[in-house]
């Protein structure tokens, strides 16, 4: 860059360079600000459980795929193939844990739509035949 006469580096700096930074830091920490703020509102809450809900289910699904296609569960939610884009996301909001044996395994939503969703539940019966083991929980 091409210093005007009489400017040193250490001026471009302090005139340029660190307020641009600070500038950008400051946007970063507002909209990191507004969206916890949105998240803590609660208005997100009902997304949050419906994209839960469908997180969990669709992950249950791949899991129980991968049982059917290879007679084990996966070690991680990685080993699982062929997903689509809305599958991959599924994966990314749940925290999983196989059995050590891998016939088993813990499964949770960590994330629904903004935030983890309260109060999601499902029914024993939606269990039924899975290999969904509650005491794998940490």
């Amino acid at each position: 860059m091409k210093q005007a006469k009489g400017t040193s580096a250490k001026d471009i700096w302090i005139k340029q360079v660190i307020p641009a930074v600070l500038l950008v830091l400051l946007v970063w920490l507002g909209v990191f600000s507004g969206i916890r703020a949105i998240i803590d509102s609660g208005i997100t809450k009902g997304p949050d459980y419906v994209f839960g809900d469908q997180h969990l289910k669709t992950a249950v699904a791949l899991i129980e795929l991968y049982k059917t296609r290879y007679g084990h569960y996966p070690k991680k939610l990685s080993d699982i193939n062929y997903t689509g884009q809305w599958d991959a996301m599924a994966l990314g909001s749940v925290d999983y844990l196989p059995g050590s044996d891998l016939t088993s395994y813990y499964v949770e939503v960590n994330r629904g739509w903004m935030g983890k969703p309260e109060e999601l539940q499902m029914p024993d019966e939606f269990w039924q035949g899975t290999g969904f083991n509650e005491l794998l929980k940490e």
